[in-house]
């Protein structure tokens, strides 16, 4: 706890179990990453990848974060879920579920030894297995990506699951409808390149998202 990840809105939703964490990261596919550059506060999504207590944000040597992060980026990142829709029987009980981490740190590339590790580690969070059935990174694809890394020490993780508020005005009216709509995330079906040959089946990696 820091006073960066100290809550001060609803502290009861917080949640410092790792397990928790774990798989808020595991199962999400881009972070919001914010930033100060030249003056002004920036926030891009990025793809990531997780590899115990470190985070890995994925980027082209040219982008403007990427450059100017080649001593270190104080950055905050996050990454939430959206769970269900809550629907209250008043505009202002209503909200969301969700599950969401802030990270606090000082992000910094990853070394030149290390790079292809971590970038096996981001592709792997994005399309398990795909790693395995591609051909090799070629040096000078190495060379255009950069992978900053973040150790997860500082962070905040808030959990809402639970169903609308009832405010005692509303009383005993049972006239508006109130609940929770799920929301997930689901896969379309996937859609065939024309350099694939026609005679391949699916791939492990894209068969087992199905």
């Amino acid at each position: 706890m820091t006073e960066r990840t100290r809550l001060t809105r609803k502290p009861e939703r917080g949640d410092d179990d790792p397990a928790v964490l774990r798989r808020l990261l595991d199962e999400a596919r881009v972070a919001h990453v914010a930033f100060v550059r030249r003056g002004c506060p920036v926030v891009l999504p990025m793809a990531f990848g997780r590899e115990g207590n470190r985070l890995f944000l994925h980027g082209s040597t040219g982008a403007g974060a990427f450059l100017a992060s080649r001593e270190g980026l104080d950055v905050s990142v996050a990454v939430t879920h959206l769970d269900g829709l809550v629907f209250a029987r008043s505009a202002f009980d209503s909200s969301m579920n969700y599950r969401s981490a802030v990270i606090f740190g000082r992000a910094v590339p990853v070394p030149a030894e290390g790079k292809q590790d971590a970038l096996r580690a981001v592709t792997e969070h994005l399309m398990p297995g795909r790693w395995g059935e591609v051909r090799p990174l070629t040096a000078k694809e190495l060379a255009a990506t950069t992978v900053l890394e973040l150790p997860l020490d500082e962070v905040s993780v808030k959990v809402r699951a639970a169903g609308p508020g009832e405010d005692p005005e509303d009383g005993e009216d049972r006239s508006v409808w109130a609940g929770v709509v799920p929301v997930r995330t689901v896969v379309g079906v996937p859609e065939r390149s024309p350099l694939t040959n026609p005679a391949l089946p699916l791939p492990g990696s894209v068969a087992s998202l199905l």
